[in-house]
């Protein structure tokens, strides 16, 4: 039945770490739903991707079950999206890690960290995120600049449209730790690992978006 409140429809494509991000979601009295079949999208009114595993295995999953096309459609129509960790990579054109096509939404490039005598991949812990003095947004609302989340990975973001609002987190070497563009939000960190700021930032989403 379609939610008459806030509903959070959480896409399972057959892998990723959904309970935590949808306790998480529940903790913050949203109503949450694993969706494991996109014709039950009309049953809720944003989506959440919690993507994990390869890059390549990630996108035959998502095109075999038909949420390839399904994600693309959402994000197109301006609905509500977060996507996370690898849920952020595939809304890119391609990755280092495999030869399938992402997602497209963006235009870009998903490059590994260039590893060296100080650098360990993956990239493993508590980092912290930045953005522009001139960056505004209602999902950053109760964050500060320089505060630390939780990230787990060995791919990140090569952004190529300049108009995308960025996250930035310094691993090395400066990369794009989140992109926040109209309705599309996705993080490379995870929220639902990194305490009371992670869920400030779902918090932040879900009174964002519209009944």
């Amino acid at each position: 039945m379609p939610c008459k409140t806030k509903c959070i429809g959480i896409v399972d494509y057959g892998t990723g770490n959904l309970k935590s991000v949808e306790n998480a979601f529940i903790q913050l009295g949203a109503e949450a739903r694993i969706i494991k079949s996109p014709d039950t999208l009309s049953e809720v009114n944003c989506l959440v991707f919690p993507g994990q595993g390869t890059f390549d295995q990630c996108m035959i999953d998502l095109e075999s079950s038909g949420f390839s096309n399904a994600i693309k459609e959402w994000i197109s129509l301006g609905k509500p999206f977060f996507g996370i960790c690898l849920g952020l990579q595939v809304l890119f054109e391609k990755s280092e890690e495999g030869a399938k096509k992402g997602l497209g939404v963006f235009p870009g490039i998903v490059k590994k960290f260039k590893s060296g005598s100080n650098l360990k991949v993956p990239h493993m812990g508590w980092n912290s995120v930045s953005w522009e003095s001139n960056f505004s947004s209602p999902i950053m609302k109760g964050i500060q600049n320089g505060d630390q989340f939780y990230f787990v990975h060995s791919f990140h973001v090569v952004v190529e449209d300049q108009s995308l609002s960025c996250l930035r987190t310094t691993y090395g070497y400066e990369f794009v730790s989140g992109i926040i563009h109209k309705n599309c939000v996705a993080t490379q960190f995870h929220p639902e690992k990194s305490q009371a700021k992670g869920l400030q930032i779902y918090r932040n989403f879900i009174e964002k978006v519209v009944v």
